[in-house]
C-alpha cells in the first residue's frame, strides 16, 4: 500500500481546491508521512481512537500534536522547505489532518491503525525528513537508500521484498511470477474500486479524458450548521444557520420555535446549495435545544456530526456536555477549548484563500461575500487600522469587485459588548470605513461599496466568554441583489457573508437609498416609528442612530 500516493490523490485536491501550486502539493505530501508516523504510535492514536472526528475539524491537528512547540516546528520547517508562507502552511496541515485520518482509517479497515501504519512503514518512511525526529516516535526517521522508490502499486497488504537466490531455477521464473502477481493485484484493485465506493473525503470525479485517466476536483459542499447563544433568563441571544435547502431550514426553525417561542424569529438563515441539505442533529434538536436553553450565557455550534459548547461556568459547561451527549449519543459533544487567537486568524486566512481560489470566473456575488467574510481582520484594541496580513486578501477582493459587473457590496463592522453602545457603534463604523477606503485605494469604484457600523447590536455568539467576544468582533461583507430579494413575514431579505450567514439586520440601510421600515420587530433595533419589542416608547420615538 503506497499510503502517500493514496493521500496525495484523495486528500490534496480536497485541501487545495483549484490551487495547483506544486510547492503546496509537495508540502502536503511530506506532511502525510509525518502525520502517518505520528499515528503509528499507540499512545497517540488511543487518545482519540474512540472519538468521532469530523472531516472539517481543524482542531484535530492540535490533538495529534498536543505540544504547541511541535506544531510550530512542523509548520515552520515545512514552510521553509517548500517556500510556502508559514501561516498558509499551518492552515494547510490543519485542514489536511482530519481528512488524512479518515482516509488512513478507511485503508486500515479492520486492522488497528497503528498496526497498519507500522506494517506499511516502508511506504512512507522515506518521505519523513530528518528534522521530524523531534515530532514523531523514535526510530521512524530512517534514510532510504539513494534512488530507491517504493512501488506505487496499491494494496492493503504490507509491501514485502524477497531476496533473489543466485543461480537457482527460481531466479529465471521470478520476472514471470512478478508479472502474475502484479496482474492479480491489478485485478483485485479494479474489483475493489467497483465494489466499494470512494471514501467521503475523496473528491468528485469529473468526466473521462482521452487517456482514460480521471481528474478529481474538491467538493465545495459545506456541512449544514447551526450557531446559537443564550442570554440571561434562558433567552435566545444569537442564532445563525447555514443550510442547503428550505426543507432543512423549516425543520430547524420548527425546533427553534418549539424551544424558544417567538424569539426563534431572531434566527438568520443562509439557504444556499453551497451547504448540505441534511443535518445529522436535526432529528434530535427537540431534545438538544431544551437542555441548551437552560444554561445562561452559553454557546453551541452544531456542524456535521459534532456539537461544540461553551459556558462561563466550568461546572455548568461540564454538565452541559454530559447532558447533550446523553441526549444525542450519535453526535460528538465537546467543550470549546481556550481561544487560540493566532490559530483562529491563521485558519481563517487559509479558509478565505481557498474560498477565493474556488470562485472561478464571473462569480456569484453571494459567494464573493462569503469568501471575503471568512477572514478574521483582527484590528488592534480601539483602532481601525487594517493589519498587514489581511491586505493581500483585500487586494484580491479589489480585483474581483472591479472585474465583476454589477457587484455592489456592503461592508459591516461589528464589536463585542465591552464598551458603551455609542462607542461601539462608532468604532464599528470606523472599521468598516477603513476596509472600504483600502479597497477604493486599490481601484474599486467607491459607488460599488457601502458601509454600516452595527456595534454590539448584531451578535453571532455570547459576549460572556472570550471565544464568543472574539466571534462578535468581525467585519462582514454582504450583497444586495433585487433579483434575490423576497418578501416574507420579516420583509425584504438580504443575502450576506460570514461563513454564509445572513449577516445584517433585515433593515435596508439608508446608505442604499432605500426606506428603512422596521422589517423585523424582534431585531433589537428601534430604527423607525413602528413598534419594536425592545422599544419602551412603542414606536413613538426614533432610534437616535437611525438615518
Amino acid at each position: 500500500m503506497d499510503i502517500i500516493s493514496h493521500l496525495t490523490r484523495t486528500v490534496t485536491p480536497a485541501v487545495l481546491g483549484d490551487d495547483n501550486n506544486p510547492a503546496k502539493k509537495s508540502l502536503l505530501e511530506q506532511f502525510y508521512a509525518i502525520f502517518a508516523a505520528r499515528l503509528a504510535d499507540n499512545d497517540t492514536y488511543n487518545r482519540f481512537a474512540n472519538d468521532n472526528i469530523a472531516r472539517d475539524d481543524q482542531g484535530f491537528y492540535d490533538r495529534v500534536w498536543t505540544d504547541g512547540s511541535h506544531r510550530d516546528q512542523i509548520s515552520r520547517e515545512l514552510a521553509a522547505k517548500h517556500n510556502v508562507d508559514a501561516t498558509a502552511a499551518r492552515g494547510l496541515v490543519a485542514m489536511a489532518a482530519p481528512l488524512a485520518f479518515h482516509e488512513i482509517k478507511s485503508l486500515a479497515g479492520t486492522t488497528p491503525v497503528p498496526q497498519f501504519l507500522n506494517d506499511n512503514l516502508s511506504s512512507y518512511q522515506h518521505h519523513i525528513p530528518a528534522w521530524a525526529a523531534d515530532v514523531v516516535p523514535a526510530g521512524m526517521v530512517v534514510g532510504a537508500p539513494a534512488g530507491e522508490r517504493i512501488s506505487d502499486t496499491v494494496s492493503t497488504a504490507p509491501l514485502v521484498r524477497e531476496e533473489e537466490k543466485s543461480g537457482s531455477f527460481m531466479k529465471a521464473l521470478l520476472p514471470i511470477i512478478g508479472l502474475i502477481i502484479l496482474g492479480a493485484l491489478a485485478w483485485a484493485l479494479l474489483r475493489g474500486c467497483q465494489d466499494n465506493p470512494e471514501p467521503v473525503a475523496t473528491p468528485v470525479v469529473t468526466e473521462e479524458v482521452a487517456t482514460e485517466e480521471q481528474t478529481v476536483v474538491a467538493s465545495t459542499i459545506e456541512p449544514a450548521s447551526l450557531m446559537l447563544a443564550t442570554g440571561e433568563a434562558n433567552t435566545l441571544y444569537a442564532c445563525r444557520m447555514n443550510v442547503g435547502d428550505e426543507a432543512l431550514q423549516t425543520t430547524v426553525m420548527g425546533a427553534l420555535s418549539n424551544a424558544f417561542g417567538a424569539e426563534a424569529d431572531k434566527c438568520r438563515a443562509d439557504v444556499d446549495d453551497n451547504f448540505a441539505n441534511d443535518m445529522p442533529a436535526a432529528a434530535q434538536l427537540s431534545s438538544i435545544l431544551p437542555i441548551f436553553q437552560n444554561v445562561a450565557d452559553a454557546s453551541m455550534i452544531i456542524k456535521g456530526d459534532q456539537i461544540t459548547v461553551n459556558a462561563p461556568d466550568q461546572a455548568a459547561l461540564d454538565q452541559l456536555v454530559a447532558d447533550l451527549q446523553a441526549a444525542a449519543p450519535g453526535m460528538t459533544v465537546v467543550a470549546e477549548g481556550p481561544l487560540d487567537l493566532q490559530g483562529e486568524i491563521d485558519n481563517s486566512l487559509v479558509a478565505a484563500d481557498t474560498a477565493i481560489n474556488n470562485l472561478g470566473e464571473n462569480p456569484d456575488p453571494r459567494d464573493v461575500a462569503r469568501a471575503l467574510s471568512l477572514q478574521v481582520i483582527n484590528f488592534e484594541l480601539d483602532k481601525a487600522i487594517i493589519p498587514d496580513v489581511n491586505k493581500p486578501y483585500l487586494d484580491r477582493a479589489a480585483k474581483i469587485i472591479t472585474e465583476v459587473p454589477n457587484m455592489e457590496l456592503m461592508i459591516i463592522g461589528h464589536t463585542d459588548s465591552q464598551a458603551s453602545n455609542a462607542y461601539n457603534m462608532d468604532l464599528s463604523q470606523q472599521r468598516a470605513n477603513a476596509v472600504k477606503d483600502y479597497l477604493v485605494s486599490k481601484g474599486v469604484d467607491a459607488s460599488k461599496l457601502s458601509t454600516k457600523g452595527m456595534g454590539e447590536t448584531d451578535p453571532v455568539a455570547t459576549n460572556a466568554t472570550e471565544q464568543g467576544r472574539f466571534r462578535n468582533r468581525r467585519i462582514e461583507f454582504t450583497v444586495y441583489d433585487e433579483s434575490m430579494a423576497t418578501e416574507d413575514n420579516n420583509g425584504i431579505s438580504l443575502t450576506a457573508g460570514n461563513e454564509g450567514d445572513i449577516d445584517m439586520n433585515n433593515d435596508i440601510d439608508a446608505d442604499m437609498n432605500m426606506p428603512d421600515p422596521d422589517l423585523n420587530p424582534l431585531d433589537n433595533n428601534n430604527d423607525d416609528v413602528l413598534p419594536d419589542g425592545d422599544d419602551p416608547s412603542k414606536g413613538t420615538a426614533l432610534d437616535p442612530n437611525a438615518q
